[in-house]
């Protein structure tokens, strides 16, 4: 089952820019990784999924939504997040409302398949891989603190990923600690 695994080197290496104690959206969550590791940072955590089988599994560190985020409507309309974490996937047309979701002082932490990858395994159709500089373009109005996009061995993949802070109200965009 997805989300099982341990979290993200990158989701990991970029958690401090949560503000400590704001709430965490774990977007296409499977069983939950990054639910756990944000609960365990002392984060209040919610995850959508729409499997069944993973969202019982990540019920046991958080809030966690069963919805179809491609199909239905958003459930967390009206609702801000001082952290969304979004890994292994992709549905553009919700990019806007994911970004939106990033309350001021918060963060955003995504990383996905990137193009190429479709010739060292799947997913391989365009409609779920990164386009060159895609995040970064996407991610214009926050303040991009990392981002990588390139090939990485272990396992053989192509990413793309990006870590990046909405400034609060009257904030420049400052630096942030790496």
């Amino acid at each position: 089952m997805h989300g099982t695994q341990a979290a993200s080197d990158w989701v990991k290496r970029w958690a401090h820019l949560v503000p400590a104690g704001q709430p965490v959206l774990d977007v296409a969550c499977g069983a939950g990784r990054h639910m756990r590791h944000f609960a365990a940072l002392g984060h209040p955590v919610t995850g959508v999924d729409h499997s069944p089988e993973a969202i019982a599994v990540a019920g046991a560190a958080g809030e966690a939504v069963l919805a179809d985020i491609e199909n239905g409507p958003w459930p967390f309309a009206g609702r801000s997040f001082g952290g969304v974490v979004v890994t292994h996937y992709l549905w553009r047309p919700l990019m806007p409302t994911l970004l939106e979701s990033v309350a001021p002082g918060g963060a955003l932490i995504y990383e996905t398949f990137a193009a190429g990858n479709g010739t060292v395994g799947k997913p391989s159709r365009p409609d779920f891989l990164l386009r060159p500089g895609e995040l970064l373009d996407a991610c214009a109005a926050l303040r991009v603190v990392g981002y990588e996009d390139g090939f990485l061995d272990t396992p053989p993949r192509f990413i793309q990923r990006i870590a990046a802070v909405r400034p609060a109200p009257g904030e420049p965009m400052a630096r942030h600690r790496l």
